[in-house]
């Protein structure tokens, strides 16, 4: 019981700091909030898989459905444009240094989050597709190259803005995957709209 009354004693000699400050004092492991992680990313594709599937079973009665593949990409496109919009400034600070297009013309980034969650609100509509097709291959286009630029060319280790500005997710394949998604998606709907792909939206 002594080492704890002066272990108390100490910690209170030193001042009450925050919870991670009190886990440091016990010795006990404390979160890096600099640390990067996937995580993030994880939850939102897991979450809009499932919405998609659960939408798919209660109007076909089959949650693997294409039409539930096609909600997954528009889903995910307009949560992830809703992230961004959290904090426009924050995410196009972030995505100033890797998107090419934005780093020749800065208002790019503040457009992208509005085009990627209007794009994935139309595609989940199956309306006007040819707005929605063209803006998701434009923007998934860009953003493909940039990424893989930076990570596959250049050797950068970068956060990625693809959740939001202040995230600590690592710019590589999760990023590279979630344009080659907006871009497999834009290409599907173009062909169903020239009747060469079947299409359930």
């Amino acid at each position: 019981m002594a080492w704890r009354r002066r272990r108390r004693c100490s910690w209170e000699t030193t001042g009450s700091g925050g919870y991670d400050d009190l886990r440091r004092f016990l010795g006990k492991r404390v979160a890096d909030p600099k640390a990067t992680s996937y995580r993030p990313v994880i939850v939102l594709f897991t979450m809009t898989a499932l919405m998609a599937m659960a939408a798919s079973f209660a109007i076909d009665g089959n949650p693997f459905s294409q039409r539930a593949a096609e909600w997954f990409i528009a889903f995910s496109m307009v949560v992830l444009g809703l992230l961004k919009l959290q904090n426009v400034e924050s995410f196009s600070t972030m995505f100033l240094n890797y998107d090419l297009l934005a780093k020749r013309w800065v208002p790019y980034g503040y457009i992208y989050p509005y085009a990627e969650a209007l794009a994935g609100v139309l595609m989940i509509a199956g309306a006007l597709n040819w707005l929605s097709v063209p803006v998701a291959l434009f923007i998934g286009t860009v953003g493909a190259i940039s990424v893989f630029k930076a990570v596959y060319v250049d050797k950068r280790e970068l956060k990625c803005a693809c959740v939001g500005g202040s995230s600590n997710v690592p710019l590589g394949f999760i990023s590279l995957t979630e344009n080659l998604m907006m871009i497999a998606m834009a290409v599907w709907m173009a062909a169903a709209s020239f009747g060469i792909a079947g299409h359930a939206m």
